[in-house]
């Protein structure tokens, strides 16, 4: 739970690092929804999307088959593969959430962070966990 819980955190952190790098870009949800997200191309950005588009399915089966376990596997894979992003944005510069030399693609990968954020929140509140935005 720990490691689901220490992804959302880090879902914050990634906004705040944006707000610090880019002051003028707009963060809020309108501004997101309109970001173009055809520019989220690189492989992480892909897993990363694939993994969210399972959230429907993965969300119907543990209901229908009364197993939150499903759930919970889950969303490890998805801080996984949210965590492995991060990872690799510190080795290559491209693959950085907050890109202050490219608003449009930081917008994009803003809004698909707000998104990992969402399940998860949504993933733990189904748990009956927290969902905390910092980890002391």
């Amino acid at each position: 739970v720990f490691y689901v819980q220490y992804a959302h955190a880090r879902t914050y952190s990634v906004f705040r690092q944006a707000a610090e790098k880019l002051p003028g870009l707009d963060l809020g949800f309108g501004a997101l929804t309109g970001a173009d997200l055809s520019l989220l191309k690189s492989e992480a950005d892909l897993e990363l999307i694939k993994s969210l588009a399972q959230w429907p399915r993965i969300v119907a089966s543990a209901a229908e088959a009364h197993e939150p376990h499903r759930i919970a596997f889950y969303l490890y894979e998805l801080a996984s593969a949210f965590h492995g992003f991060w990872a690799k944005g510190n080795q290559d510069v491209a693959l950085r959430f907050v890109n202050a030399d490219d608003s449009m693609l930081t917008s994009a990968r803003l809004a698909l962070v707000a998104a990992v954020r969402q399940v998860l929140v949504n993933g733990l509140s189904l748990l009956g966990v927290t969902a905390p935005e910092e980890l002391s």
